[in-house]
């Protein structure tokens, strides 16, 4: 080894555990863009999001900014790249589009600046078309979890007072199911079908009119901590929340996000993760748009096509939830899979236990793994290469950590109740230790006008307000509480731990146990219930476990048949109970569920019965099925 390559060998180690080099990157770049942020406040005075767009269409107007792996009728795997059909959209394509469907929302349907639109719509073109068209005309877009279906999707448009609700072919099942439902609750709101092929044909017809709304228009007083977007979050209080996406957290996210991931005007990031969440809306498209790159859109994810679509988009990063990447590395060999030309990927939830695994098996040089929750102010960031904070959540230089530690911080929990903050004598927090699990708060800046930093739940103070902890340090000061448990190094590095109360995430959603069991007791033989999130080895996140009280006359195999019918008939899959037993459930003295006996139940375990998705009913889970499920031939 010569002595350049040895001295570059050392700096590379060094940098490795001191993320110099990282800190250079991020800190410069931060104040900037900090002050840039503050002259469009002070001096232009519109935080929207919209003039950032329009300012890179007009920038790159024949730049790439979107395409589509539109799959192809009647054709497999089996057919390689041509199963896909690649759209392809320039900024000046898309900015024209955008302005043309506009003309058609505000005379056509009658959509105003003043309007909140709820938007059910899957993955494609037309989502993107649609939100920014919202957003020229001033609207606030609320996007809806297309699996959502009865009463969970009438109070979804009813929390954010929807004015419209817009639909396409791929999103109309439910909508359709609920339509009666919707029309007797809510009988003011106009509920708007879209024919994808026909509408497209209209918008892009380059003679068909267009609408720039005028600046004056669109929400001319609006705050940067105003909504931009609504996006649903499940809590432990049963319903959604309708989570507010402020203007500076979109700001946050295309401009600092998207730096810390090296997104930039020759990057392609390719997302099948729905667009309805904020990883795919506000942390997928919104740091592309701001860079001039292109987003890479997929319809849903599949393991055996994944990487056929990045290859065909030539993505340069890609999008992730942990449990996408464990699908991806349990699964056989599959096409493109070392061909695909990403080298890094990006999202979060993912394991330690298989993150090299998922680099090395898939060529990734980078994981940008992060921390960030709907409704919270901030993210942490780990854009991770080397051997240094594989499984980090977020991991910086000393300079940077310096300052976050004014920001966010880690305390301790009771150690009689881990659901609950620890206060000393004094009644103030304590800083977890270094691998101590702590919950991680953000700071809220101005404590007295809270919503400044941390926007909450629309329509919901009581909620908004349970997310504020004050006195924390010292009195008079409030911070934002993530409900998460995460613990650091010696490095400064932060590990994600657990999740705390009634809530538990599965298939990438946040499941909420009060609504899980709302829905559960609603079957005529069941007398009470109570609902954990179960660990399942090979599994991210945690299963719905159900221990059910039926009623004393009801017979137990009834009683699993009218459940499964009900829970497959009301519940999207991801908060289906995917276990139940059998058992007595008895009541705290103040009348409220005792979780923490219910907690972390063992799998497999006597008396366990599993729905099985090949037959969706409740069966007694066997050793044999059990291996199944390890083994991912039984998927739940």
């Amino acid at each position: 080894m010569g002595f350049a390559s040895y001295i570059s060998s050392v700096w590379r180690r060094f940098d490795g555990y001191t993320r110099i080099s990282e800190d250079l990157y991020i800190g410069p770049f931060v104040i900037w863009k900090v002050l840039q942020y503050i002259f469009v406040l002070l001096v232009r005075g519109r935080p929207h999001f919209w003039y950032t767009f329009e300012s890179t269409a007009k920038s790159y107007p024949d730049k790439i900014a979107l395409t589509f792996t539109r799959p192809v009728p009647g054709r497999t795997v089996a057919d390689g790249d041509s199963q896909f059909f690649v759209e392809s959209y320039t900024y000046q394509d898309v900015y024209d589009i955008v302005l043309r469907l506009s003309f058609i929302l505000v005379n056509e349907y009658g959509v105003t600046a003043d309007d909140t639109i709820a938007v059910d719509c899957t993955n494609r073109p037309l989502f993107i078309f649609l939100w920014f068209a919202l957003w020229n005309i001033g609207s606030v877009p609320s996007f809806l979890n297309f699996n959502v279906t009865g009463s969970q999707l009438v109070h979804c448009l009813k929390v954010v007072d929807a004015k419209q609700l817009f639909y396409e072919e791929g999103s109309k099942k439910p909508v359709l199911e609920t339509k009666q439902m919707i029309s007797t609750e809510i009988p003011e709101l106009q509920m708007n079908f879209l024919d994808e092929q026909s509408l497209m044909d209209r918008i892009i017809d380059k003679s068909a009119p267009k609408l720039r709304c005028a600046n004056n228009t669109r929400r001319p007083n609006v705050h940067d901590y105003d909504p931009a977007l609504l996006i649903y979050t499940s809590g432990t209080t049963g319903l959604p929340k309708s989570a507010i996406m402020s203007w500076r957290k979109c700001f946050l996210a295309s401009a600092l996000f998207g730096h810390v991931m090296r997104i930039k005007k020759k990057s392609t990031v390719f997302t099948a993760m729905p667009l309805y969440h904020s990883t795919a809306a506000v942390l997928g498209v919104l740091p592309v748009f701001g860079a001039g790159g292109t987003v890479a859109l997929g319809n849903k994810f599949s393991v055996r096509t994944f990487w056929t679509q990045v290859k065909l988009t030539r993505a340069t990063h890609v999008q992730y939830v942990g449990e996408v990447c464990r699908y991806l590395v349990n699964s056989g060999p599959v096409n493109d899979e070392k061909t695909h030309g990403a080298k890094i990927a990006f999202g979060n939830g993912l394991r330690p236990d298989i993150w090299v695994k998922f680099k090395e098996r898939f060529g990734l040089e980078v994981i940008g793994e992060f921390y960030a929750a709907t409704e919270a102010p901030f993210a942490v960031t780990n854009f991770q290469q080397g051997d240094f904070a594989i499984g980090a959540c977020g991991s910086y230089g000393r300079l940077i950590n310096r300052i976050l530690t004014f920001h966010h911080f880690l305390v301790k929990m009771d150690p009689e109740d881990n659901q609950t903050i620890y206060r000393n004598d004094k009644g103030f927090c304590e800083q977890a230790d270094c691998e101590e699990p702590g919950e991680l708060l953000m700071r809220i800046m101005l404590p007295k006008k809270p919503e400044t930093s941390f926007q909450g739940y629309l329509n919901n103070k009581k909620e908004t307000e349970s997310k504020v902890v004050r006195n924390v340090f010292r009195k008079g000061d409030a911070f934002f509480r993530t409900g998460d448990l995460l613990k650091t190094d010696r490095f400064g590095s932060m590990y994600f731990v657990d999740r705390l109360g009634d809530t538990f995430r599965w298939k990438s959603e946040n499941v909420s146990a009060t609504e899980v069991e709302n829905e559960v007791l609603l079957c005529s033989s069941i007398e009470q219930c109570v609902v954990v999130g179960a660990k399942v080895p090979e599994h991210e996140g945690r299963a719905g476990f159900a221990v059910i009280e039926s009623k004393p006359e009801a017979d137990h195999a009834e009683t699993l048949k009218e459940l499964a019918k009900h829970v497959v008939a009301t519940l999207p899959n991801y908060a289906r109970p995917l276990f139940v037993k059998f058992g007595k459930v008895n009541f705290t003295d103040n009348h409220k569920l005792p979780r923490k006996v219910y907690a972390n139940p063992e799998l497999p375990g006597e008396g366990v019965f599993w729905l099985n998705g090949a037959t969706g009913t409740y069966e007694a889970l066997g050793d044999e099925d059990w291996q199944k499920i390890l083994g991912g031939v039984a998927r739940l």
